[in-house]
């Protein structure tokens, strides 16, 4: 906790009206009071929680999963958060406490999304080198929402183009300390580091 022990989120008024938000892993009570601060329904809320969160506040983190459109854990929080072993029965068991999809990161093995029954996997790109994993989870959710923020489309189409974007996003953060090689990206780097994820899937798939 620390420094955030007591931290109370004040939103400016231009935030109030965002379409889209992005619910940092904080203590579910400072992620409640942002959509209560908010001065409508944005279009997607998005969050991010964890297995400490779980451990001392789940029943107030079940209250913000009511709110919530997407959220976004890894894999071991998806098990503890559901009571399930299989991921396929996690995210049933998740998608029933309130989010309408969910994306469970898989770290160098990739991410998985759910919705309604639909399944997409996004591969992780094999990279010769992780110089510092720090921050990638962070990565992947700010490529993620921030796809889906400029491009507008909610549909189960754009959400896997959104996690790749996420993914792409996540494997440039490793490759320096920090966000040093976040800082220094391009459109191109960015356009090049997709187009090798589509690579990565693209096959015949005549038998």
């Amino acid at each position: 906790m620390n420094v955030l022990a007591d931290f109370d989120p004040v939103l400016p008024e231009s935030y109030q009206s965002s379409e889209f938000v992005m619910l940092g892993n904080l203590t579910p009570d400072v992620q409640m009071r942002v959509i209560d601060q908010m001065a409508k329904r944005p279009k997607l809320i998005a969050m991010d929680t964890m297995n400490f969160w779980m451990n001392i506040a789940m029943e107030r983190l079940l209250e913000v999963l009511k709110r919530i459109d997407c959220l976004i854990i890894n894999d071991e929080e998806a098990r503890q958060l559901s009571g399930e072993r299989s991921l396929v029965k996690a995210s049933e068991k998740i998608l029933q406490m309130g989010p309408k999809y969910l994306v469970i990161k898989k770290g160098e093995h990739g991410a998985l999304l759910f919705y309604e029954g639909q399944i997409f996997f996004a591969p992780a790109l094999p990279l010769a080198e992780v110089f510092d994993p720090t921050g990638a989870g962070d990565t992947f959710a700010g490529g993620f929402i921030g796809f889906l923020a400029k491009s507008g489309d909610l549909s189960f189409e754009n959400m896997k183009r959104a996690v790749i974007f996420g993914s792409a996003m996540a494997s440039f953060c490793v490759e320096k300390f920090g966000i040093e090689r976040l800082a220094e990206l391009t459109n191109i780097d960015v356009k090049q580091r997709v187009a090798k994820f589509v690579d990565l899937v693209n096959f015949d798939a005549q038998l």
